[in-house]
């Protein structure tokens, strides 16, 4: 699975560099906020953290097209990912940087020059002198202090509470089931709709039904998750342009829903999952987590399930239709 960890004097910045070395968009990748930058008086403090860091991992859209639990399963297997070790390449950068010997010198016991016998003299070779083997044995004592500051923050992460649970059974759904509907197969919504599926030449079925509140419309049949499309983008658009339809000119509005199969019910399921699964890791490392962009009924799931868990709130940044979930610890 790619990911890179990245630093920057903010978030937006360290998001940006990570996205610049794995050659993807934002609406590709997962970020989590590992680390925020100390604010006021304490950023300015000696050796107080002034950064941020973030780790952003590419998204799997190995799915197959239309497959309706693609995204918050990617996502979901991303936040696990997100407790393995570093990387190869990390390790063996702390490996290089760690701290040399004990010896009282500070070189792992060597001595600071050494006398090199050279045309019957004696030649002082210092190690330490200013110039090529000065400097280079300065960055190696300042990567060994960074690499032992960060050994000291990976203790302190392993002294951490156990993970948090939350009890699913607790969380209410947050859609209503629909009710009373009877069947109404000649509305202007099941024709516009079937108009737009014969043209697509898809092989499925439409029945419509309606109720005092709804148009609502199942579809079904072989090609079922072409309407579903990537990440349930079609069935959206679809849903969108029968509203316009449906709606244009009538004298009191009514909502048209359109579901495939129980596509909705299921992805519904899955991002209320999705997000308590989130909302503990936050809770167990203090972190906040930033969801991928999502559309304003999937962002409205994440923050009615959250409303019911305590410790923790959301808010939405972003604009349209980048807008995206912050998950944060209260």
């Amino acid at each position: 699975m790619e990911y890179s960890e990245k630093y920057g004097t903010d978030v937006d910045e360290a998001v940006r560099l990570a996205l610049e070395e794995l050659g993807l968009r934002e609406d590709q990748v997962m970020v989590t906020v590992l680390e925020e930058p100390a604010k006021g008086i304490k950023g300015m403090l000696k050796g107080s953290q002034n950064f941020a860091k973030v780790r952003v991992e590419r998204i799997d859209d190995g799915a197959h097209e239309g497959d309706d639990l693609s995204q918050a399963d990617a996502l979901a297997a991303e936040a696990a990912a997100a407790e393995k070790p570093h990387s190869k390449a990390t390790h063996d950068f702390r490996k290089k940087g760690r701290p040399h010997g004990e010896g009282g010198n500070g070189h792992g016991g060597e001595k600071p020059f050494e006398h090199v016998e050279q045309g019957g003299g004696a030649r002082e070779d210092f190690r330490g002198r200013e110039g090529g083997g000065g400097r280079q044995q300065k960055r190696d004592r300042d990567r060994g202090d960074r690499g032992g500051r960060d050994r000291d923050r990976g203790r302190d992460k392993d002294k951490q509470v156990p993970e948090v649970e939350i009890d699913m059974d607790s969380i209410k759904r947050v859609t209503e089931p629909i009710e009373n509907l009877v069947p109404d197969p000649e509305s202007n919504a099941v024709k516009f709709l079937t108009e737009v599926i014969l043209k697509m030449s898809l092989e499925v079925e439409i029945d419509g039904f309606v109720n005092d509140d709804c148009y609502y419309i199942e579809v079904k049949g072989v090609d079922s998750r072409v309407v579903i499309g990537k990440r349930g983008q079609t069935l959206d658009a679809l849903q969108y342009l029968t509203n316009l339809v449906t709606n244009k000119g009538a004298e009191e509005y009514k909502r048209v829903i359109i579901d495939v199969e129980g596509y909705r019910s299921r992805r519904e399921k899955t991002l209320e999952q999705l997000a308590v699964k989130l909302a503990k890791k936050v809770l167990t490392t203090s972190r906040s987590a930033r969801l991928e962009p999502m559309n304003p009924y999937e962002r409205k799931v994440i923050h009615a399930t959250l409303q019911q868990v305590d410790g923790v709130t959301t808010k939405s940044e972003g604009e349209e239709p980048y807008r995206r979930v912050i998950i944060e610890r209260k």
